[in-house]
């Protein structure tokens, strides 16, 4: 993780003056954060596909997407533990290594095919992004100016948002495109056996190239000079610490549950996306047409994270996160209550305002902790586990149908709105440390 938010330090690993130039870095770290947007939004194309090879409900559809955030509550800790053993730079390495061995699992996952197995290779790809989300989302936020934090994280968040955009056509093109079930007009078929195998084997390719790339990226980072961050600054403050509490710092202690309760809001949406446009009185599509409309909820984050970026260079972040909350807690409530295009269009635009959430949150969350910040960035990663509870609006859409699902997601806008408005006010930050 990493050391107190002022801090900076320079290529050699000490610290250094604020201002140094952390381009080339920085540049890099954009790769890493672009590679797990994509393969974790592989999963919204895939999960349509799993529900018909395997006939499973929304419940058992979206356990799939649970075991895949349970591996960030699991491995967080582990993960900051390796960090501070092995360092940043060798962690990224092992962070791309385990991932790329996840991605090859699905190969057999594929060949058999077993539910079960598929489960295993997804929870071992989420190890490794949650080791690179340890390390990553600390590093950017600390490194440079402290009030430029949110802007800065957003911006790198934005190209986590360019491989989530072009995930989908990706993931539509070799998936659904290829399969029994993508091309099904309406969203439903009745698969034969030999139609479910072949469906089935349809992902050994998309994952085969994924873990192709994550390897060549795995490479590139062990050869690249990446600054060691916080080595010096951990020693330092080790004392201090034993005198503070996170639980004195209020921006942290709600901040947690804003995470958490934010990833249910996003990782409903993207995940039901395809089954819920796809729905004859909503958009009547098939998955693989579904999944192109998939790309404009994924683009308007990411469009969304760079105008955030740029725009919180003046604007508070708290202010603009209460009007992203406000915004989509709106069209959540248009798309959970009306139909056809006006239901599926607002579901697309609340990307635009779920855009700044997550690296806002992260960086007001962190703000004003000193030499607690690398356990409280450890703890935010934890929050990610939120999305594991996806599975109770699968429930919901079991029993009480899709649509009316998405009131959870609306609830959901309105403990981030809290957020924004009182519960990210830090209660112990010093003035150097403010972030707007």
């Amino acid at each position: 993780m990493a050391g107190p938010i002022s801090t900076t330090v320079n290529a050699t690993g000490e610290p250094g003056q604020q201002g140094a130039s952390y381009g080339p870095a920085l540049t890099l770290l954009a790769s890493l954060f672009f590679m797990w947007g994509f393969i974790t939004v592989i999963n919204n194309t895939l999960l349509p596909h799993l529900r018909s090879v395997f006939d499973l409900t929304y419940t058992q559809t979206t356990m799939i997407e649970s075991v895949w955030f349970i591996a960030y509550f699991v491995a967080s800790i582990p993960a900051a533990k390796l960090i501070e053993r092995i360092g940043y730079k060798k962690s990224l390495v092992v962070g791309l290594g385990i991932m790329a061995a996840g991605a090859l699992g699905m190969i057999p996952a594929a060949r058999i095919p077993s539910y079960g197995v598929t489960l295993v290779a997804l929870f071992v790809i989420a190890c490794g992004i949650t080791l690179l989300q340890v390390a990553a989302n600390p590093y950017v936020a600390v490194v440079g100016k402290p009030e430029t934090a949110s802007s800065r994280l957003n911006l790198v968040q934005a190209f986590n948002s360019l491989g989530t955009t072009l995930a989908p056509l990706f993931g539509g093109y070799l998936i659904l495109g290829r399969s029994a079930s993508g091309t099904a007009e309406g969203g439903a078929t009745v698969l034969t056996q030999a139609e479910r195998l072949a469906d089935a084997q349809s992902v050994q390719l998309p994952y085969l190239i994924v873990a192709g790339v994550l390897v060549v990226l795995a490479i590139i980072i062990a050869r690249f000079p990446l600054p060691a961050m916080g080595v010096a600054t951990q020693r330092a403050a080790k004392e201090e610490r034993k005198h503070q509490s996170l639980w004195q710092h209020r921006n942290l202690v709600f901040g947690v549950p804003a995470i958490f309760i934010y990833l249910i809001a996003e990782i409903g949406v993207s995940n039901l996306f395809i089954n819920f446009v796809s729905q004859p009185h909503i958009g009547n599509l098939t998955h693989e047409q579904a999944s192109h409309y998939l790309f404009l909820l994924w683009g308007g984050m990411m469009v969304g994270r760079f105008v955030g970026s740029f725009a919180m260079r003046n604007i508070a972040p708290e202010r603009a996160l209460a009007f992203a909350s406000v915004g989509a807690f709106v069209v959540m409530l248009v798309a959970a209550s009306t139909t056809g295009h006006v239901a599926m269009w607002a579901l697309i635009s609340v990307g635009l305002f779920h855009s700044i959430m997550f690296p806002t949150i992260f960086t007001l969350g962190i703000r004003g902790l000193g030499p607690l910040t690398e356990e409280g960035s450890g703890l935010l990663v934890m929050a990610i586990a939120g999305g594991a509870l996806v599975i109770v609006q699968g429930w919901l859409a079991d029993h009480y149908g899709l649509q009316t699902s998405f009131l959870l997601t609306a609830a959901c806008e309105l403990y981030v709105l809290f957020y924004a408005l009182w519960g990210s006010r830090p209660t112990h930050a010093l003035p150097d440390q403010q972030i707007g």
